[in-house]
């Protein structure tokens, strides 16, 4: 009696889970994967400069005296500039070796200054000074928060409408009188294109105090709003 009852509960279990199976079949038979997207040209609105110092001697604490009185120089005339924001960045000694040897003649050390700003006639004109003391590392642009919030904003709608439209292309296409959303997926991607900057950015000031001043160009960054999803068609 057991064992009929075991047959029994195995027989019931195996029907309902081809029943399950079934059903899962029939609701994805009419499933659709989709994507649809938005983009637009953004012109960069935020200039990043790296500029550095570097120096050499055989006192190793005479040399990062000497480091910090340069960058405490240039954090200060950078503070005259209000539209500019300031950080420190990475800073590093490494000991220098006679030839081949390991005996340690010197030192050598190395400190960057960041700087960063939207208003770049003000930093352009900063970095001109500045090179009187520092070197440059590296100059880039890029979309500020902001910008890139304010449209990612309007593409996130944008690419809804589009993957919307899809959706009735598609069921209409396939018969359907409509459809439902099953899921969405949105995501944001940008797509960096590097400035140009010319020669001027290397050259120091000259003697008479005049300042060269950078000569650059921007650049765009492509902002996309991707839309993956599927729909159920509705027959």
């Amino acid at each position: 009696m057991h064992k009929q009852k075991t047959i029994l509960h195995l027989a019931v279990c195996c029907a309902l889970t081809l029943a399950a199976n079934t059903a899962l079949a029939q609701t994805n038979y009419n499933q659709v994967s989709l994507r649809a997207e938005a983009s637009v040209e953004v012109a960069h609105d935020l200039m990043q400069v790296v500029l550095y110092t570097e120096e050499q001697d055989n006192d190793a604490a005479r040399l990062a005296d000497k480091i910090t009185q340069t960058l405490n120089q240039a954090i200060a005339q950078s503070k005259q500039s209000s539209q500019v924001k300031i950080s420190l960045g990475s800073r590093y000694s490494q000991p220098v070796h006679q030839d081949k040897s390991q005996k340690v003649i010197a030192w050598r050390e190395r400190a960057e200054l960041r700087l960063e700003s939207t208003d770049f006639a003000q930093l352009s004109t900063l970095t001109g000074q500045l090179l009187q003391t520092l070197s440059i590392a590296s100059m880039r642009f890029n979309i500020a928060n902001s910008t890139r919030v304010e449209h990612e904003n309007q593409l996130l709608g944008q690419a809804i409408a589009a993957f919307s439209e899809r959706a009735k292309l598609t069921s209409k296409a396939l018969g359907g009188k409509d459809y439902k959303l099953v899921s969405l997926n949105l995501n944001s991607q940008g797509g960096y294109q590097p400035p140009m900057y010319r020669s001027a950015m290397v050259m120091k000031a000259q003697a008479d105090e005049s300042y060269s001043t950078p000569e650059i160009e921007a650049g765009t960054s492509e902002l996309k709003m991707i839309a993956d999803g599927m729909i159920e068609v509705i027959h």
